[in-house]
């Protein structure tokens, strides 16, 4: 249930989240948001900005973000339980260049259902703790990604 973005037909650009969301947004309207080590581009106001190090979105503030044309370079975005209260001084020095945000099932912020890595513009690497959504991604998306797993065994774990 990790996948990474590998091409760019169905997405504008990598980690456009209005388009890596669209197939589950209807699903996350529960959660909130954890976002840091954000590098992003974008010609709007939005609820994050280069001051923080990290924010925690409600999900109408999320909502301003993902209905945006913003493009996340760098960065990782959580869906947490409402209910959960993150541990800040944790979250504010996660980094998306991290190595195990290239292994399956190794989520940064343990709370998240879904964790999603930018990772230089160049990767979109999605994980989730449930299959009913993951299946919907890869559904949506089809040979568009590729599982995380065999993604590192074909070109990170090569001997």
């Amino acid at each position: 249930m990790n996948w990474i973005i590998r091409s760019t037909k169905k997405v504008k650009f990598h980690t456009n989240l209005q388009e890596v969301l669209k197939p589950i947004w209807d699903d996350l309207a529960i959660y909130k948001w954890i976002l840091t080590d954000l590098d992003f581009i974008s010609d709007q106001t939005l609820p994050i900005n280069f001051d923080e190090d990290y924010f925690v979105l409600d999900h109408p503030e999320f909502e301003l973000l993902y209905q945006s044309n913003t493009q996340i370079i760098w960065g990782i975005i959580s869906a947490v339980p409402n209910n959960i209260e993150p541990d800040t001084s944790a979250i504010s020095i996660l980094s998306a260049e991290d190595t195990s945000v290239w292994e399956s099932n190794q989520f940064l912020i343990p709370e998240s259902i879904l964790e999603i890595i930018a990772f230089d513009s160049g990767y979109t690497i999605v994980k989730f703790k449930d299959k009913s959504l993951s299946d919907q991604f890869e559904n949506y998306f089809k040979e568009q990604v590729i599982d995380l797993q065999k993604f590192n065994e074909k070109y990170i774990n090569r001997t």
